[in-house]
């Protein structure tokens, strides 16, 4: 496959990636406040709420490396 056509599709894969991670680490660090209050039962809701970001930035990398191996299988 023409890695140029490719190569936008992979770059985006990498920038949805960053945003979800991005929106996943403010949580993890609002959730860490809460813990650090006291207030463990509130860090637990506020983490669960990471579990889908996780989830659909692991999704997009599994997209990005079947676009690479489709890459290096045409060389």
């Amino acid at each position: 496959m023409d890695t140029k056509s490719i190569a936008p599709v992979v770059k985006a894969c990498f920038a949805e990636m960053q945003v979800k991670l991005k929106q996943a680490r403010q949580i993890a660090k609002a959730a860490e406040a809460c813990a650090e209050a006291g207030s463990l039962e509130e860090a637990v809701q506020l983490s669960m709420g990471i579990e889908q970001l996780i989830y659909d930035a692991d999704r997009l990398h599994d997209a990005v490396m079947l676009l690479g191996r489709m890459i290096t299988a045409d060389r």
